[in-house]
């Protein structure tokens, strides 16, 4: 039987960046089995002692860290060693490698990538344009869109669209339902606009909505799960981005963020022409 890991992971801000550290690090590993426990806004020694103090019950303890005050790093790391706990620094060799290069010492601040900037203030501003403009819910400004993803029910627009916001980008999404002309402000803003078609395998769509259906209990056609007719939709949605000439991205295996990264070299692409 497999060792269950505990992994602390230590962060002076939120551990958002942690969390997707780890994550990328799991996923290197198939026999990695782990809980993790989570202690965000670390920023003393008695929290520190705490944490040392927890794991003197447990087993398997490893310790991912993200502390940028370089004294309460050090006393991390003199503690996890007096009690031989695996620890491991994320973003120290990083920060130390920018200092040399930029000749300028960091700023050690915690929660520096969370500073209330204009950085900041663009990305709420599209999550709120993002969420506004869902399923296709307003159509009339399509042109202050970065990108306008259409595709059948269930092909991952929402998700994308959402995902895409958090990284700043304006997105609105519009549902393409067979036998139902798409909106005309969509062909005209495309004219200036990238829109991107998403299609999805018709046997993994036909699963998909089914565990939908499921899982909100709601009524639905008959036909909304029927293989033939999901290949049927997919086909006429295939003709209308090909007609159009807007980029397409099957969906199928790909997760969320695999399908954003894509978007966004194909918006870069489109920007540096």
């Amino acid at each position: 039987m497999n060792k269950i890991y505990q992994v602390y992971q230590v962060s002076d801000s939120t551990g958002e960046t942690l969390d997707r550290i780890f994550l990328a690090i799991k996923a290197q590993f198939s026999n990695f089995d782990c809980k993790t426990i989570h202690y965000s806004f670390t920023r003393t020694k008695n929290q520190i002692d705490k944490i040392i103090s927890n794991s003197r019950t447990e087993k398997d303890i490893i310790i991912l860290y993200t502390i940028v005050d370089n004294d309460l790093a050090k006393y991390l790391v003199t503690e996890t060693k007096k009690n031989n706990i695996p620890c491991f620094e994320v973003l120290g060799d990083l920060i130390t490698g920018f200092s040399k290069l930029l000749k300028q010492k960091a700023s050690r601040k915690p929660s520096g990538q969370h500073a209330l900037d204009e950085e900041y203030y663009k990305r709420i501003e599209a999550v709120q344009f993002t969420m506004t403009h869902d399923d296709g819910k307003v159509i009339s400004d399509l042109d202050n869109s970065d990108v306008v993803l259409i595709g059948i029910s269930r092909t991952s627009k929402t998700p994308t669209s959402i995902y895409l916001a958090n990284r700043g980008y304006k997105v609105a999404n519009i549902p393409f339902i067979l036998n139902k002309d798409i909106p005309a402000q969509l062909i005209e803003s495309s004219k200036k606009t990238c829109v991107v078609g998403f299609v999805c395998d018709a046997a993994r769509l036909s699963d998909v909505r089914r565990n939908r259906i499921h899982s909100m209990h709601k009524e639905r056609p008959s036909d909304y799960t029927n293989e033939k007719k999901i290949l049927n939709e997919l086909e006429n949605s295939k003709k209308l981005f090909k007609k159009y000439n807007w980029p397409i991205i099957d969906v199928t295996r790909k997760s969320v963020e695999e399908t954003a990264a894509s978007i966004i070299k194909i918006l870069d692409i489109l920007n540096s022409k």
